[in-house]
């Protein structure tokens, strides 16, 4: 399911990224395939940083495109996936749940220390809460789990964070 940059501007604002953030549900044996049909897409995998990103835990990897200057994140889960069906380009896909997004930029917002990052990530919450109907109770119950309400309640503060 597509996450990041694109979910958000599915949900909110559409803005310009480098990227494209994606979650792979996938088992440690499916790993290879993905990885060899990774490669024949044309993106560069290091199959060390791969192991290493799996033995930390952080389970996510960054994939350069051979072909442009674009990249990859793609972040590997053990889990079922929480997604809403949508589209690009007229395409069906899925995208992470405008709720779960909303938990990882409060999520992001809280650990990075680059202010651009964090603009991009506060504007992109206040655009999905604007233009999309959100289960704002259950991101209010799980961001006070996480440690994050306060900045979900700064977000919400200002006029333009909400309908």
């Amino acid at each position: 399911m597509l996450t990041g940059a694109l979910a958000s501007s599915y949900y909110g604002q559409p803005r310009t990224t480098m990227d494209i953030d994606v979650i792979v549900r996938i088992s440690r044996k499916e790993l290879p395939r993905l990885l060899t049909s990774l490669e024949k897409a044309r993106l560069e995998v290091n199959e060390r940083k791969v192991e290493s990103a799996l033995r930390t835990g952080y389970r996510i990897i960054t994939l350069k495109d051979t072909r442009s200057p674009h990249t990859v994140d793609i972040i590997l889960s053990d889990r079922p996936l929480r997604r809403r069906s949508g589209s690009i380009l007229r395409l069906p896909t899925y995208y992470e749940t405008p709720e779960g997004l909303l938990l990882t930029k409060l999520r992001m917002i809280k650990a990075t220390l680059d202010p651009e990052r964090v603009s991009k990530d506060r504007q992109d919450v206040k655009s999905i809460i604007r233009f999309t109907k959100v289960n704002l109770s259950a991101v209010k119950k799980n961001a006070k789990k996480e440690t994050t309400a306060d900045i979900l309640a700064d977000l919400l503060s200002h006029p333009k964070a909400t309908r």
